[in-house]
């Protein structure tokens, strides 16, 4: 059982990585697919929107497709084809075959997404202990190697598609060959659970509501710093155009190391006490980056910012799993829509506001909406199970239904 646990610990975590370098790959080349295709400065942001609402229709799909068929097959079939409709991004030639395959990435994105996260929390609960923020770690590794990909193509003036097709050749066989090793969860004990669950909908989403707020506030902030850093930099602290692009790789940079040693604070000082300090950290980051004289306190701030957010959003997929223990799968698909809620509003509220009062007023929008996460940090808190010692209890593993049969 230990050796089933860890492969598919091992298998899950490739997932996150190929996920994070398909995803970088696609938002970082943005203005080459722009030149590519003759997209207009004005059809842009319609394309762009509509990746992550069509995510989440995948990503509610995913939530009814899960009661037929484990998380571990929608993941298996989702990530082919996030990885193959890069490659269409990359091969098109006409504004439809961009938008056939942007659609397609849309809804595959979204079922990957919430599959990975419903296999990450499971495996968290046969685990016993912390590890959410082990997967989210290898996922920003994974953004970090495909902006450095992207950056390469760029330097060298690549077409999208020799960019692409490596990497697509060298993930997407790996993946299948890792897939035969995900572990589904799901002992009787969760069927009860679910049951219960089911009969007390309104209840549970009260419950799930504060997670729901959360997981919005972060990535409201995570959007800010994506879309908004360089600019912020170039024109409000008069940096160097070369300068304007440091920030976000120093928040990637830090998000890594902050989820690389975040499970190990959560085991020390429970998943609350690190979603409050994340919190904090993220707050005074943003005050930072409102406030700064010049470009290197700027960036201070935008470090700031990587330290703080990395924990909010896989101790909120964790939270939920150990608030709805018997259905999880649910709980993580509908959080996960909020996802890409925070993801479309960040960009667009901070520019209103930028051009509307200013831009260090408008840092302190998300500065404020990531403080609101402190009032709901109970909701992470950790309640001692029936058996003593304030742990989570093991969860039971369904070795019958890991998608490799064993």
């Amino acid at each position: 059982m230990t050796d089933v646990l860890r492969r598919g610990r091992a298998a899950l975590a490739f997932s996150f990585f190929a996920q994070g370098v398909a995803f970088a790959l696609l938002v970082t080349r943005i203005p080459a697919i722009q030149d590519r295709y003759g997209v207009s400065n004005a059809l842009l942001p319609a394309f762009l929107a509509a990746v992550p609402v069509l995510a989440g229709v995948g990503s509610v799909c995913t939530e009814q497709l899960v009661k037929k068929v484990p998380a571990s097959r929608v993941l298996r079939w989702s990530q082919p084809v996030v990885l193959l409709s890069l490659l269409g991004v990359g091969a098109g030639e006409h504004m439809v075959e961009l938008g056939i395959s942007l659609a397609a990435f849309g809804l595959a994105v979204g079922a990957l997404d919430a599959s990975m996260n419903m296999l990450g929390v499971s495996l968290q609960r046969s685990y016993g202990r912390s590890i959410m923020l082990g997967f989210h770690a290898v996922y920003s590794l994974g953004g970090i190697s495909g902006a450095s990909l992207a950056w390469a193509g760029a330097h060298w003036d690549l077409p999208l598609l020799v960019s692409y097709l490596p990497v697509v050749l060298v993930l997407l066989p790996a993946a299948l060959v890792g897939s035969r090793w995900y572990v589904d969860g799901g002992g009787p004990e969760d069927k009860a659970a679910a049951e219960a669950g089911a009969a007390g909908g309104r209840l549970a989403f009260s419950l799930l509501l504060p997670l729901c707020l959360v997981m919005c506030f972060a990535y409201i902030g995570d959007s800010t710093v994506s879309n908004w850093s360089a600019k912020y930099l170039a024109d409000v602290l008069g940096s160097s155009d070369e300068m304007a692009t440091v920030p976000y790789n120093v928040y990637m940079v830090t998000t890594l190391l902050g989820r690389s040693i975040g499970d190990l604070g959560v085991r020390r000082f429970g998943a609350a006490a690190v979603v409050r300090a994340g919190a904090v950290i993220a707050a005074v980051g943003f005050a930072v980056v409102a406030g700064a004289p010049g470009a290197w306190v700027g960036m201070l701030g935008f470090t700031l910012l990587g330290l703080g957010l990395c924990v909010l959003v896989p101790q909120t997929f964790a939270a939920a799993g150990r608030l709805f223990p018997g259905a999880s799968d649910a709980a993580v698909a509908r959080l996960n829509i909020f996802n890409y809620v925070g993801f479309l509003i960040g960009s667009p509220l901070v520019g209103a506001l930028g051009d509307a009062w200013s831009y260090r007023g408008a840092m302190l929008v998300p500065m404020a909406l990531v403080l609101v996460t402190l009032v709901y940090a109970r909701s992470f808190e950790t309640e001692p199970d029936r058996y003593g010692g304030g742990h989570e209890r093991p969860r039971t593993v369904d070795v019958g239904r890991g998608s490799n049969g064993l």
